[in-house]
């Protein structure tokens, strides 16, 4: 049983792997990427084919260092002074830090190949551009900060010069993948991750409009005033006011005064305008507002469509809203009508499917679709959007739904996969595609292979891993009850916190 079913529920896609230093003034935590590897065949001298594979690599820890391990479990990089960083997994760029001096903030850098080459000299430093969003996912950009004579400029992960070393200070927007702050003479701008430019240096701070969303950004002046800005240039709105924010809406935002907020349209026209405390999101005419810590919708008009008395507010789809009383979690329509029940710990709603998904108790979700019937009931372990499947823990075995929650076999799902989990008498092994079983039914669980081929496999409360032909790589030996992810990479596994390989 993977932890994710331990916990009771996991509903993001395959984690991705992702590093973020962690050293002196470095802050860094790593993430699991997961890069889909394939078998290409080559046409090479004479014309003969032959295969090649892709290769990814993987920041490790192993005997009190770091290394570098490639997506074999082959150490590529050996004995790094510092924790090393590894901006792209499909690229051999890899970036350590090493000299720290916490007293003076000051340390040195350096990128070195698969071939253990330094490359990138010229540059006093060269460091990976860090990005994070709300929930922790962390990234690197696909371009790297590179310093001479105190200045910053961009080369992309192949060394090309995309920005002159001319700035005070390159660094990414927090939230938006490839969109990096630039600062020049004091004022920020903003430009790709290839060093194209979106927005001038000509403000005094430039922010995220939505997390994610990159047609319109916060401008910033020097007076501390919030504005808006298209990527084309455009000002929308003028920078005139203490705050800004996006309320899923392309016709509204919501600007605060004071205390309180109003809605102003394109026009400039406002609206509730010192009525509330918070205004959060626009649906046609219907607005959720919060007052004195209570959550309700109106119009522009301020005419009540749902009473101000909820602990939260969502909108979903058509005229529904997850809504929260206490500590407990159901769903109302705009006519203030309980449609589902308030007896959840969690709920929410997911747009690429448009289902929810409701926690009920730690071991037992609810999945509703777009009629609020219930669909699906058990362990939520993983909510796939890319490949459109739902994979849920019931009846002591794992199932796979697809989004019309019609069940699915594991052959249909996972198409790629040589080996197949398998479940016979209370205990997993696998098959391959024709049903013919490969590795015995021995262990107390496993896990479907990962994007590499290897598979976890429990057998009396250790972990241990077997090879896309079936093959033992390591004996269940490991004690993974307090990982948030199972994963292995030959004889590696991730931490406990799903940051680095080691072993």
């Amino acid at each position: 049983m993977s932890a994710s079913r331990n916990r009771g529920r996991r509903y993001d896609n395959e984690p991705k792997l992702n590093y973020k230093k962690l050293f002196g003034v470095i802050i860094a935590f790593v993430v699991l990427i997961m890069i889909i590897v394939s078998i290409v065949k080559l046409a090479k001298g004479s014309g003969e084919s032959q295969e090649a594979t892709v290769t990814d690599y993987f920041s490790a820890y192993t005997d009190e260092k770091w290394v570098v391990i490639d997506n074999n479990g082959d150490i590529v990089i050996d004995n790094n002074e510092e924790m090393v960083v590894v901006p792209d997994s499909s690229k051999d760029v890899f970036v350590t830090v090493y000299d720290i001096d916490d007293a003076t903030g000051t340390y040195k850098t350096k990128v070195v190949n698969s071939k253990n080459e330094e490359i990138f000299t010229e540059y006093d430093l060269v460091e990976a551009i860090e990005n994070y969003d709300s929930k922790q996912n962390i990234w690197y950009e696909k371009a790297l900060r590179v310093s001479k004579d105190g200045k910053y400029g961009l080369i992309d992960l192949e060394g090309n010069k995309l920005l002159e070393c001319e700035y005070e200070e390159i660094k990414a927007l927090q939230g938006a993948e490839s969109n990096i702050l630039i600062k020049k003479d004091g004022k920020m701008g903003l430009v790709n991750e290839a060093g194209q430019k979106i927005i001038d240096t000509t403000y005094n701070n430039i922010l995220t409009l939505e997390e994610g969303y990159t047609n319109e950004y916060i401008i910033v002046n020097e007076n501390n005033q919030h504005g808006i800005i298209t990527t084309s240039g455009k000002i929308t709105v003028e920078p005139q006011y203490e705050n800004i924010k996006y309320v899923n809406s392309s016709d509204y935002y919501a600007i605060k005064a004071g205390e309180s907020w109003k809605l102003v349209n394109t026009n400039g026209e406002a609206f509730l305008d010192g009525l509330y405390n918070e205004i959060l999101e626009v649906k046609g005419d219907n607005i959720i507002v919060v007052k004195d810590g209570k959550y309700g919708v109106v119009n522009k008009n301020n005419e009540v469509l749902i009473p101000l008395e909820y602990d939260s507010l969502k909108y979903t789809f058509s005229i529904y809203y997850i809504a929260k009383k206490g500590d407990k979690f159901g769903i109302i329509n705009t006519n203030n009508e309980t449609i589902v029940d308030f007896e959840y710990t969690s709920m929410n709603y997911v747009k690429s499917g448009n289902f929810i998904i409701a926690d009920k108790t730690e071991t037992e979700t609810v999945v509703f679709d777009s009629n609020l019937a219930q669909k699906i009931t058990g362990i939520i372990s993983e909510v796939n959007t890319d490949k459109g499947y739902i994979k849920v823990y019931v009846d002591n075995d794992y199932k796979y739904y697809n989004f019309k929650f019609e069940e699915k076999s594991n052959v249909d799902i996972l198409s790629s996969n040589t080996l197949l989990l398998s479940k016979k008498d209370g205990k997993y092994g696998y098959i391959d595609k024709s049903g013919n079983v490969v590795v015995d039914y021995q262990f107390d669980d496993a896990t479907e292979q990962n994007k590499f081929g290897y598979a976890a496999v429990k057998k009396d409360g250790k972990w241990g891993s077997i090879n896309k032909a079936g093959v033992q790589e390591l004996e269940p030996s490991v004690n993974l009850e307090s990982s948030i992810y199972i994963d292995f990479i030959e004889e590696w596994h991730l931490s406990d916190e799903g940051m680095f390989y080691t072993k």
